[in-house]
Protein backbone atom coordinates (compact mmCIF):
# COMPACT_ATOMS: atom_id res chain seq x y z
CA UNK A 1 0.00 0.00 0.00
CA UNK A 2 2.85 2.69 0.97
CA UNK A 3 6.39 2.15 -0.72
CA UNK A 4 7.29 5.78 0.28
CA UNK A 5 6.97 7.58 3.17
CA UNK A 6 8.33 11.13 3.99
CA UNK A 7 8.68 12.00 7.45
CA UNK A 8 8.71 15.61 8.31
CA UNK A 9 10.56 16.49 11.28
CA UNK A 10 11.35 19.79 13.04
CA UNK A 11 12.68 17.81 16.50
CA UNK A 12 9.27 18.50 18.40
CA UNK A 13 7.98 15.91 20.57
CA UNK A 14 5.10 16.13 18.66
CA UNK A 15 7.49 15.55 15.56
CA UNK A 16 9.10 12.30 17.34
CA UNK A 17 5.94 10.94 18.10
CA UNK A 18 4.96 11.47 14.20
CA UNK A 19 8.43 9.55 13.81
CA UNK A 20 7.57 6.85 15.75
CA UNK A 21 3.97 6.26 14.46
CA UNK A 22 5.37 6.38 10.39
CA UNK A 23 8.25 4.37 11.04
CA UNK A 24 5.91 1.81 12.56
CA UNK A 25 3.76 1.67 9.33
CA UNK A 26 6.45 2.13 7.02
CA UNK A 27 7.82 -1.15 8.40
CA UNK A 28 4.52 -3.25 8.10
CA UNK A 29 4.59 -2.13 4.46
CA UNK A 30 8.45 -2.22 3.92
CA UNK A 31 8.20 1.15 2.86
CA UNK A 32 11.47 3.16 2.01
CA UNK A 33 11.58 5.97 4.79
CA UNK A 34 12.39 9.62 3.91
CA UNK A 35 13.49 11.61 6.74
CA UNK A 36 12.71 15.87 6.17
CA UNK A 37 14.03 19.14 8.00
CA UNK A 38 13.32 22.23 6.79
CA UNK A 39 14.85 25.38 8.04
CA UNK A 40 12.58 28.04 7.53
CA UNK A 41 13.79 31.28 5.59
CA UNK A 42 10.94 33.35 6.50
CA UNK A 43 12.05 32.97 10.33
CA UNK A 44 15.55 33.36 9.38
CA UNK A 45 14.56 36.77 7.40
CA UNK A 46 12.03 38.09 9.99
CA UNK A 47 14.83 38.11 12.43
CA UNK A 48 17.13 40.72 13.29
CA UNK A 49 20.06 41.08 10.67
CA UNK A 50 22.76 41.16 12.97
CA UNK A 51 21.02 37.55 14.32
CA UNK A 52 20.42 36.33 10.90
CA UNK A 53 23.25 33.86 10.61
CA UNK A 54 23.40 32.52 14.06
CA UNK A 55 19.94 31.69 13.89
CA UNK A 56 20.12 29.76 10.54
CA UNK A 57 23.23 28.01 12.10
CA UNK A 58 20.67 27.16 15.23
CA UNK A 59 17.95 25.83 13.33
CA UNK A 60 20.38 23.94 11.04
CA UNK A 61 21.78 22.40 14.31
CA UNK A 62 18.64 21.77 15.25
CA UNK A 63 18.17 20.10 12.24
CA UNK A 64 20.97 17.58 12.26
CA UNK A 65 19.17 16.58 15.87
CA UNK A 66 15.71 16.34 14.66
CA UNK A 67 17.36 14.05 11.74
CA UNK A 68 19.54 12.05 13.99
CA UNK A 69 16.63 11.16 15.84
CA UNK A 70 14.96 9.44 12.75
CA UNK A 71 18.06 7.91 11.80
CA UNK A 72 18.71 6.45 15.77
CA UNK A 73 14.78 4.49 15.32
CA UNK A 74 15.31 3.37 11.57
CA UNK A 75 16.13 0.86 10.47
CA UNK A 76 17.00 2.41 7.00
CA UNK A 77 16.38 6.36 5.93
CA UNK A 78 17.12 8.69 3.43
CA UNK A 79 17.26 12.07 5.29
CA UNK A 80 17.32 15.79 3.74
CA UNK A 81 17.92 19.49 4.41
CA UNK A 82 15.95 22.28 2.51
CA UNK A 83 15.87 25.68 3.15
CA UNK A 84 12.66 27.40 2.27
CA UNK A 85 8.48 27.84 3.39
CA UNK A 86 8.24 24.72 5.45
CA UNK A 87 5.14 23.60 4.03
CA UNK A 88 5.77 24.15 0.27
CA UNK A 89 9.23 22.40 0.55
CA UNK A 90 7.23 19.03 2.42
CA UNK A 91 5.33 19.13 0.16
CA UNK A 92 7.77 19.28 -2.90
CA UNK A 93 10.43 16.87 -1.32
CA UNK A 94 7.78 14.69 -1.26
CA UNK A 95 6.72 15.00 -4.78
CA UNK A 96 9.97 14.14 -5.74
CA UNK A 97 10.74 11.21 -4.42
CA UNK A 98 7.53 9.48 -4.99
CA UNK A 99 6.05 9.54 -1.55
CA UNK A 100 2.96 8.10 -1.45
CA UNK A 101 2.39 9.26 2.04
CA UNK A 102 3.40 12.10 4.12
CA UNK A 103 4.00 11.73 7.97
CA UNK A 104 3.68 14.81 10.74
CA UNK A 105 3.00 16.11 14.10
CA UNK A 106 0.76 18.35 14.54
CA UNK A 107 2.32 20.81 17.01
CA UNK A 108 5.77 21.54 15.98
CA UNK A 109 8.16 24.40 17.60
CA UNK A 110 6.11 27.33 17.99
CA UNK A 111 3.72 25.14 20.17
CA UNK A 112 -0.02 25.90 21.19
CA UNK A 113 0.63 29.25 19.20
CA UNK A 114 0.35 27.28 15.68
CA UNK A 115 -2.95 27.17 16.13
CA UNK A 116 -3.50 30.86 15.98
CA UNK A 117 -1.02 31.61 13.07
CA UNK A 118 -1.88 28.22 11.04
CA UNK A 119 0.67 25.60 11.30
CA UNK A 120 2.88 23.60 8.67
CA UNK A 121 0.90 20.57 8.90
CA UNK A 122 -2.40 21.99 8.26
CA UNK A 123 -1.27 23.94 4.85
CA UNK A 124 0.38 20.59 4.30
CA UNK A 125 -3.21 18.41 4.35
CA UNK A 126 -4.75 21.07 2.35
CA UNK A 127 -2.01 21.27 -0.24
CA UNK A 128 -0.54 18.02 -1.20
CA UNK A 129 -1.37 15.72 -3.61
CA UNK A 130 -0.76 12.58 -1.53
CA UNK A 131 -2.27 11.48 1.58
CA UNK A 132 -1.29 12.82 4.73
CA UNK A 133 -1.08 11.55 8.39
CA UNK A 134 -0.99 14.12 11.18
CA UNK A 135 -0.11 12.52 14.47
CA UNK A 136 -1.30 14.51 17.22
CA UNK A 137 0.73 14.83 21.00
CA UNK A 138 -0.86 12.61 23.55
CA UNK A 139 -2.13 14.33 26.51
CA UNK A 140 0.11 13.50 29.08
CA UNK A 141 3.42 15.03 26.95
CA UNK A 142 2.47 18.44 27.34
Amino acid sequence: MFDTVVVATDGSESAERAVTVALGLAGRFDATVHALYVVDAGEVAGSPPEAREDLETALRTAGAEALAFVDDHAGAVTTAVREGDPATEVIDYAGSVGADLVATGTRGRHGEHAFLLGSVAETVVRRAPMPVLTVRQLADEG
